[in-house]
């Protein structure tokens, strides 16, 4: 029974640390680019939604759809002026830009909020958990959950199955011939960017309602997305899921055996599947 619960909240955490994650990956598929200020985003998004609700009064649930086009303007304007500017053959100027950006947010939100911590305040049902059979389970983790699922099939069904996303897969695959066609990259790019920062924004919603967050907390986000990403393969959104879900049954298992393991355990596991899946558990096919 122990290990059973062990397992359910490991897969639950590993919701929230796919939605960390999808954002993410869909930049990393589109244009190959690692954005070092991802878990940045993620946090200043919390920020973003903690500002909605203490000016209007608001729910988080309620927040957020206006904080998620707040950020999509955001992820759009942060493409086209400066990450385009940047892109090419050469990996490390994205890198160093992206690391300078995720500088500037931290300092920029410990100017503006402080080091203090705060958390987003949904009410009642932070605490209402459900019986599912011999286990029960909390209403906040399982909705973290549900969403990430969503969220995964939402951005599968827009690459896949729109226009856009056939933009997006001509040119991730070769901008060249994509722009030969009447594709401009540059704007690809900036609404893959903006769709990455609304994903970011629901993962934010979860992040504040389920724990307190800070200005620091960035680069720990950053480093569980970029696990799940490599866990369940370079580009594949549903691999994402996969590669969160592994980190947190990883984690929950390591506080079964100590709690000062938990955080160790996720990195083991991640280290374990590189060595035996060096491209990940779902590598895409043209990877």
């Amino acid at each position: 029974m122990t290990l059973l619960d062990t397992l359910v909240q490991g897969v639950l955490l590993g919701g929230l640390y796919a939605l960390f994650a999808a954002g993410l990956s869909l930049v990393f598929g589109i244009m190959r680019l690692v954005n070092l200020a991802h878990g940045d985003l993620i946090v200043m998004a919390a920020y973003l939604i903690l500002g909605v609700t203490s000016a209007l009064g608001l729910n988080p649930f309620a927040a957020v759809l206006i904080a998620a086009p707040v950020m999509f303007a955001a992820g759009w304007l942060l493409q086209t002026y400066v990450l385009n500017r940047v892109l090419g053959e050469d990996i490390l100027p994205p890198l160093l830009v992206t690391f300078g950006l995720s500088v500037v947010i931290q300092n920029g939100l410990l100017q503006g909020f402080s080091a203090d911590s705060r958390k987003l305040a949904a009410g009642a049902i932070e605490a209402q958990s459900l019986a599912l059979g011999p286990i029960s389970v909390g209403v906040m983790p399982l909705l973290t959950l549900i969403s990430a699922v969503v969220v995964i099939f939402a951005l599968n069904r827009l690459f896949y199955r729109t226009a856009l996303g056939r933009a997006f897969r001509a040119t991730s695959d070769d901008a060249v011939t994509a722009q030969l066609m009447g594709i401009r990259p540059q704007s690809v790019f900036a609404i893959a960017t903006g769709i990455a920062m609304v994903v970011a924004t629901i993962a934010a919603l979860y992040l504040g309602v389920r724990s307190n967050f800070d200005p620091s907390i960035g680069p720990a986000r950053l480093l569980y997305a970029f696990e799940a990403v490599i866990i369940g393969g370079l580009g594949s959104l549903w691999g994402t899921l996969a590669g969160g879900i592994v980190i947190g049954v990883a984690q929950a298992l390591g506080a079964v055996v100590n709690p000062e393991w938990q955080i160790l355990s996720g990195h083991v596991a991640f280290v374990a599947v590189l060595l035996l899946r060096p491209r990940g558990l779902f590598p895409r096919a043209n990877d």
